[in-house]
């Protein structure tokens, strides 16, 4: 009989007091997995919350200080020893159990890494510009065309993440792995999914935090340019 393969379900956290709870007791169900949850220093009660839940296979790691997104997902994976290793955001609620969408094709040896693929969003939020900065910058060095560039829900074989050299600690990290890991030769798949989260919408703390993702993926567009030579 084959092994099962083990599977870490990496979580960045930060101020999820709302949504956690629901997020991880969707994902505690997931055969043969462990769930890291790495709280980036969130200043209401995530992690406290975190701490009171019972679910058996869970590390939670706490930084002392907010140190970014992709920061926080390098924490997991450098504490992570699974064959399988899942990203995901920490405000999926209930609709954190459509990881498994992700992680099967890789089980199944069908991709090397999968994204997943949203429906149309809820409400109106930005005007595109940072998917397609972030689309562009794929296409630019790989030639691939994906509508998933910035989906942070994603499943990797081990060895795809151990030939990834660059992950910036800002929301440049999702566009950074992806064209490592295509320009490495591995392959993917996007994944249709019915996952909701948080959005963002056209007021002036959604239009500040798509601005803070255009400058990171810009500047990460540009970093890519001497990573990847």
């Amino acid at each position: 009989m084959n092994k099962k393969k083990s599977i870490d379900i990496i979580i960045p956290a930060f101020n999820e007091e709302d949504k956690i709870k629901y997020t991880l007791d969707a994902l505690k169900t997931i055969e043969n997995s462990r769930i890291i949850l790495i709280d980036d220093d969130s200043n209401d009660r995530t992690i406290d919350i975190v701490k009171g839940l019972s679910i058996p296979k869970l590390l939670c790691i706490k930084h002392d200080t907010n140190r970014g997104k992709g920061k926080a997902v390098k924490t997991g994976i450098e504490n992570s020893d699974a064959d399988i290793i899942c990203l995901l955001d920490a405000d999926l609620g209930d609709t954190a159990i459509e990881a498994e969408k992700l992680i099967a094709p890789v089980i199944n040896n069908e991709a090397d890494f999968t994204i997943a693929r949203f429906g149309k969003a809820k409400k109106k939020g930005g005007f595109g510009l940072v998917k397609k900065l972030a689309a562009w910058g794929v296409k630019h060095y790989t030639g691939v065309e994906m509508s998933t560039t910035l989906s942070g829900q994603r499943a990797y074989k081990r060895e795809v993440l151990e030939d990834i050299k660059y992950i910036p600690d800002d929301f440049g990290m999702e566009i950074a792995m992806t064209v490592e890991a295509l320009m490495a030769g591995y392959s993917f798949k996007e994944i249709d999914v019915n996952m909701t989260h948080s959005e963002s919408g056209r007021d002036l703390k959604g239009f500040k935090h798509r601005g803070k993702q255009f400058l990171d993926i810009l500047k990460t567009i540009i970093k890519l340019k001497s990573k990847c030579r």
